[in-house]
């Protein structure tokens, strides 16, 4: 095998599509920073028992294990960037009020997450830490949406669920471990047959619920009917009004619903959204409210704070939507006359992107797309037109 053969789904990021996602990730990360969120930048690297602390099996089966050949302990490579943070605002910053965080880097996933995906995603996420109220999941929402429609993201979908009623439904059953996956996995995947198979002597109104629940995804008329159906418990009930109070706060953005749709159960604990486009393949963002979870860190019941946040991949993101337009530059000719070395370092000083030919390569391409170009005119250099 070649030596300079990437591993599968290992890719290098060639120059235009580079350009591309470095542009994404200040504009959206200026966009988070208009909210008011900070920005913070983890380790690639962590004690294994950290990284995966509270996490779920599925984040630790997507994370590549070493050992630390300094202290002989397990090392993981992250997965996933929010444990992280989550660690940050409970152990670090230690604030008693609200906290908004962001961040943005690489993460690497031992199996790609979707079809034809990058098993090293660039995440970039927000988070909010310290307000239970709806406000929190509104602003996360909001902020979400306005990143993508920074990078011009047409027509965004957004779908709303809440891990509360499938939990809700499921919590006086003592199930193990092994079962409550295979139904929450049956409930994602609308496998109602194989559902029925697992609810087979269950108390009837808690499996006609669950069996509901498979049919019970579209627009809003589904929480008209998923409250003609479910039982009347007051945590599917507050779930139920709580998404139809965001589904009219983001208006006019297409809403959608799907009350079955348990994926990362062990993790969130309120609300989970995700939020599609038209031209990508699955969906942009992933996010949702996991109450809580800072308090894992050291079992510290006073860090058991609200949260609530969301991530995306900027390279999955980069193919869904159009290139930025392309900074015009300025050819100028190389040399070592103080007055052309000095106009060159005034127009980059101001801004510019200016190519220096070198000698000999006049004619190759211009990757650029100069427009102009820094030329002597009666002893001066100026910028003129191409």
């Amino acid at each position: 095998m070649s030596a300079w053969v990437l591993p599968d789904h290992i890719a290098d990021v060639l120059p235009s599509e580079a350009r591309h996602i470095e542009e994404l990730r200040r504009l959206l990360l200026d966009t988070a920073c208009g909210y008011g969120y900070e920005l913070v930048m983890p380790p690639m690297l962590e004690h294994l028992e950290s990284l995966l602390t509270g996490t779920g099996q599925a984040l630790d089966l997507q994370t590549f294990k070493l050992v630390d050949q300094l202290s002989g302990r397990m090392l993981g490579l992250r997965a996933d960037t929010t444990p992280q943070v989550a660690r940050i605002d409970a152990h670090l910053l230690n604030r008693a009020g609200v906290t908004r965080l962001s961040y943005c880097g690489p993460v690497l996933h031992t199996q790609p997450d979707r079809p034809h995906g990058t098993r090293e995603p660039l995440q970039l996420g927000a988070e909010i830490y310290g307000h239970a109220g709806l406000e929190a999941d509104l602003e996360i929402l909001q902020l979400a949406l306005d990143q993508l429609k920074a990078a011009h993201v047409a027509q965004p979908l957004v779908d709303l669920g809440d891990s509360r009623i499938v939990s809700c439904l499921l919590e006086d059953l003592h199930l193990t471990e092994h079962v409550a996956q295979q139904i929450h996995t049956c409930l994602a995947t609308k496998n109602q047959s194989e559902l029925v198979k697992l609810t087979v002597g269950f108390d009837l109104s808690t499996k006609e619920a669950l069996l509901s629940l498979v049919d019970l995804y579209g627009d809003i008329s589904v929480l008209d009917h998923a409250e003609k159906i479910l039982p009347a418990k007051p945590a599917i009930l507050d779930a139920l009004k709580e998404l139809r109070w965001l589904a009219a706060h983001i208006a006019p953005v297409q809403v959608s619903f799907d009350l079955a749709d348990a994926r990362g159960y062990a993790y969130y604990s309120g609300l989970r959204f995700a939020i599609y486009a038209q031209n990508a393949s699955g969906a942009l963002v992933r996010g949702g409210r996991y109450d809580g979870v800072g308090a894992v860190f050291g079992h510290q019941i006073d860090r058991e704070r609200p949260a609530v946040g969301f991530s995306m991949d900027l390279k999955q993101l980069v193919d869904s939507v159009p290139a930025l337009p392309l900074k015009a530059a300025i050819r100028a000719p190389w040399g070592d006359a103080i007055e052309l070395r000095n106009a060159i370092a005034h127009l980059r000083g101001q801004g510019e992107t200016v190519v220096c030919v070198l000698p000999g390569h006049e004619s190759e391409v211009d990757e650029f797309h100069c427009d102009r170009a820094l030329v002597e005119a009666a002893g001066h250099w100026l910028v003129q037109a191409l």
